[in-house]
């Protein structure tokens, strides 16, 4: 066979192929079907323009999606607030952060700066603070923010949750002794107290909200409010160097001693 015989035959061989691969045509509908008639998709329905205002893929692709006439017209959102509201907040966070101390908004007071005592007495960037998160001091400590910023931790960690909800919560506390040169407990001869370098406070009772006080004199060992008083106590063991209550000795009696010396590894609590 001559090279163009060979080569007419697989002319001819490649359209008989082209023709077997053809796709099929469809069978005739089923006999459930009716006759004559052809089976196809039914059309999704187009949303109506009720339920087309909800927003969403109705609009963007309306012959792809059907929702149902119970779906929200609009979603619904937050109202803006208004600019007095607004102005309100912007006022309140300004005073805030003019009367921090210690570079901490909680920490509200103002800014006194080296005390100079008599002898080895005296403080290094002191600080008179009115109220810590939102606890108000009566009377205001003369103090430096290491001991400012201890205060802080033992009111949000001890003195909040022990008083918990009673009487409408914490309002303030009773300070009766902060920066004062003097030997500790007063006693003649003796080592020179922290609170003659503004590193330490005493507090004799807890004001709740109601007007009624919990006071280290007469509730320590009271039914009452003895059990939230020892929680406070032991809370402050950890923020605080030293902590005195009514069990250490006859001169806290009435009111914890707290302070944040600087020689001790750890802290001492009794």
């Amino acid at each position: 066979m001559g090279r163009a015989a060979v080569f007419l035959a697989l002319v001819w061989a490649g359209q008989l192929a082209a023709q077997d691969v053809r796709p099929i045509a469809r069978p005739d509908p089923p006999s459930i079907a009716p006759a004559g008639d052809i089976i196809r998709p039914i059309a999704r329905p187009v949303p109506s323009d009720t339920t087309a205002r909800s927003g969403g893929p109705s609009q963007a692709e309306p012959r792809l999606y059907a929702f149902s006439a119970m779906a929200p017209r609009q979603s619904l959102r937050p109202r803006l607030r208004p600019a007095t509201v607004e102005a309100e907040g912007t006022a309140r966070r300004l005073a805030r952060a003019r009367g921090q101390v210690c570079g901490d908004p909680a920490i509200q007071g103002e800014v006194v700066g080296f005390v100079d005592g008599p002898g080895a007495c005296g403080i290094d960037g002191a600080v008179r603070v009115r109220s810590v998160s939102g606890v108000t001091l009566r009377a205001r400590p003369l103090i430096d923010c290491p001991t400012a910023r201890a205060l802080k931790t033992w009111i949000d960690k001890g003195v909040r949750p022990a008083v918990g909800s009673e009487g409408g919560g914490v309002s303030s506390l009773r300070v009766v002794s902060h920066y004062a040169c003097r030997p500790r407990n007063n006693q003649p001869g003796a080592r020179l107290s922290e609170h003659g370098f503004g590193r330490a406070i005493d507090i004799a009772g807890i004001r709740l909200r109601d007007g009624s006080e919990m006071t280290l004199l007469t509730d320590w060992d009271s039914a009452e409010d003895g059990d939230q008083l020892r929680r406070m106590w032991r809370a402050a063991c950890g923020p605080f160097g030293t902590v005195l209550g009514p069990d250490a000795n006859r001169f806290h009696r009435d009111h914890f001693h707290f302070d944040t010396a600087r020689y001790r590894r750890g802290s001492f609590c009794r």
